[in-house]
């Protein structure tokens, strides 16, 4: 696990090795343990290392014996002892014992298609000096980030987009082209970036440079066929097998390991599997909030402490009332792009509590899009049988809704926000609903929030949709969610948040072959009678508790929405004041303040436009004005003294 980076240069001009120890600079925090660069005439790679697997000798970049190919990665690969054996049994021979260096011989052994053999999380560049060939890639759902710049005299990348901006002549600008997207999702899909001249690669993609030729290719997708020939008893079976087969792969590790642990199915899967196969008790995380009702709803310590004792592991758990104030402008700089989903806050604190004790962790993410954990899958479920309803009192009961109160943050208000959203999206189509169910903000409102509503962007869902295929409504959910929230929000705070405190984090349930299967699996053997993940707890059944598996689902994040309303107000005022507001030119007052006042109001529940606009803006400070995160947030901290 590391930060990698690294320049081509088209005009033949040598690399500076200044440059490469600059941005390895802005990353030191993914790999504080080492670091090494490698120069051959017009490309530079270099690297920064989080020591995992073969500490001492695991140096990057790594060469072959003849020095003719040189690689730097970023991730894990799972399968490497096995590769390493069947590249030895040809003749090949190795000089370390890292999982990283199989791509060296699998390269030269297969050519690109190695890649397909791979089975981990990974970003990496690969330099062939005998065809002066530079190939970069990234894994197949996209766990590990990777951004590229590319102008006229260079391509330049890294796994964080601000060492890009370490390089001469690159300056942090906005690209306004992405900012509706961004309002409308809650972060920036790719290939967009919010930097103007940066962009991120897409996951399952390889870019090569050749002779000044940029080739860029897919080189894996989803399954889309759905395979009707097997009964629930096998496909109960099937998941078991391979659930635990990828928790037991990506325990391997040279250090100490632990889990996340929120007492969901997830995490509490990870963890059972983690306890059958190892010798010793598995360190867990777990974290809760104090205060009101509004905190209570994110508290999940009693059930992370029943698995916990169900399974005997060393439990540690934190009990905290964060300092958002102080850590916003910190997490946002660590984000590189601002996000509007909250988790990113809870996961850098757990993780921050982890990294205490061990520099691994695994955690439960993908469950949920894997096999239909999430409401919004059950979409299609009830308004088969709402349509059902006499048309008179559909409409009535649409009217109602419009005027009910929301606050997910409170139990009755709650459940309120969700009735409202259902009614509101009942009789859409199933692609518009699943849309409804995501957005941060409809389209036709960030329209009206532009300045300049003409500069609508990409639209990610729709280009998601188009390449999706599959009639399977929830397989189809599925596929969009893979190429859109799963790698560009989850994914991507998941490890910007872990590697800010130097803790590698592993995602067992998104272990490419799991994806697979669990793509093939028609929707209606996942989701049965409304009941979310049926599938994957009947697999569980002999592993965790009834009380844990059909417990209610809650959120991963923070009571972020209730704070806007009362402590963090004030900044929240501040920091989309009409001064601000005018000085940046990208939204309306009156819109704003209106979706301040409705939110205030309980009219909506407008957490997520509000943390979009707020950390935007946060951004901005520090990206496009230059100033230091710490000297934002003692302005933030100002705010609301």
């Amino acid at each position: 696990m590391c930060g990698i980076h690294g320049i081509l240069h088209f005009d033949g001009l040598p690399v500076a090795p200044g440059m490469l120890t600059a941005m390895g600079n802005v990353t030191a925090h993914r790999g504080p343990d080492d670091e090494g660069m490698f120069i051959d005439g017009a490309c530079g790679i270099a690297m920064r290392r989080l020591s995992i697997i073969d500490l001492s000798g695991g140096h990057q970049p790594l060469s072959n014996i003849a020095q003719d190919l040189w690689v730097v990665c970023n991730g894990e690969i799972y399968n490497y002892r096995e590769l390493r054996a069947e590249l030895q049994a040809k003749g090949y021979q190795f000089k370390t014992g890292s999982d990283s260096e199989v791509l060296l011989h699998l390269y030269d052994d297969q050519g690109d298609d190695f890649v397909h053999r791979l089975n981990g999380m990974f970003d990496f560049a690969l330099w062939d000096a005998r065809r002066q060939r530079l190939l970069i890639g990234r894994d197949r759902l996209g766990v590990k980030p990777l951004y590229v710049m590319q102008d006229g005299k260079r391509l330049a990348f890294a796994t964080e987009a601000k060492a890009l901006l370490a390089l001469p002549g690159v300056t942090a600008a906005l690209d306004e082209s992405v900012v509706a997207s961004y309002l409308h999702l809650g972060y920036v899909a790719a290939p967009g970036c919010i930097f103007k001249g940066i962009r991120k690669l897409p996951p399952a993609t390889l870019l090569a440079v050749e002779r000044g030729k940029v080739t860029e290719w897919r080189y894996w997708r989803l399954p889309q066929k759905v395979d009707t020939s097997r009964s629930p008893a096998q496909w109960i079976d099937l998941v078991r097998a391979r659930l635990e087969e990828s928790v037991r792969m990506q325990m391997v590790s040279d250090v100490p390991i632990g889990a996340f642990l929120s007492g969901g199915v997830d995490s509490s899967a990870v963890v059972g599997f983690m306890a059958k196969h190892s010798p010793h008790p598995i360190r867990t995380y777990a974290i809760g909030f104090t205060g009101g009702e509004a905190e209570a709803l994110y508290n999940e310590l009693p059930y992370a402490q029943r698995v916990a004792t169900l399974f005997g592991t060393q439990h540690r758990e934190i009990v905290v009332r964060p300092d958002v104030v102080d850590l916003l402008p910190k997490l946002l700089w660590h984000m590189d792009e601002p996000v509007s989903d909250t988790a990113f806050i809870t996961t850098f604190l757990v993780s921050q509590f982890a990294r205490q004790d061990v520099k691994v962790i695994l955690s439960g993410v993908g469950g949920d899009e894997l096999f239909g954990g999430y409401r919004r899958y059950l979409g299609g479920h009830y308004a088969h049988k709402y349509q059902q309803l006499p048309a008179w009192l559909r409409s009535s009961a649409a009217m109602v809704a419009r005027r009910l109160p929301t606050d997910r943050h409170s139990g009755l208000l709650n459940s309120l926000r969700l009735a409202k959203g259902f009614l509101a999206s009942a009789e859409m189509t199933s692609d518009d609903r699943y849309r409804s169910y995501l957005q941060v903000l409809d389209r036709a409102s960030v329209a009206g929030l532009m300045m300049q509503p003409g500069l609508a962007g990409p639209d990610p869902l729709e280009a998601a949709f188009a390449g999706a295929g599959t009639q399977d409504d929830l397989n189809r959910m599925f596929a969009v969610d893979a190429e859109t929230q799963l790698p560009d929000d989850l994914l991507m705070l998941t490890d910007k948040m872990s590697m800010a405190v130097s803790l590698e984090c592993r995602v067992p349930l998104l272990d490419h072959e799991l994806v697979e299967l669990a793509a093939s699996i028609p929707g209606s053997a996942k989701v049965q009678r409304g009941r979310l993940k049926h599938l994957m707890k009947e697999s569980l059944s002999d592993l965790l508790p009834a009380d844990i598996l059909d417990r209610k689902k809650r959120g991963f994040g923070t009571p972020m929405g209730a704070w806007l309303k009362r402590e963090l107000a004030p900044m929240l005022r501040r920091l989309l004041a009409p001064d601000v507001l005018a000085s940046r030119g990208l939204f309306r007052q009156p819109v704003v303040d209106r979706l301040m006042a409705d939110h205030e109001a309980n009219r909506i529940d407008g957490t997520d436009a509000l943390l979009a606009l707020m950390n935007l803006e946060i951004w901005s400070r520090m990206y496009l004005d230059k100033r230091d995160p710490a000297d934002v947030a003692a302005e933030l901290k100002s705010y609301v003294a």
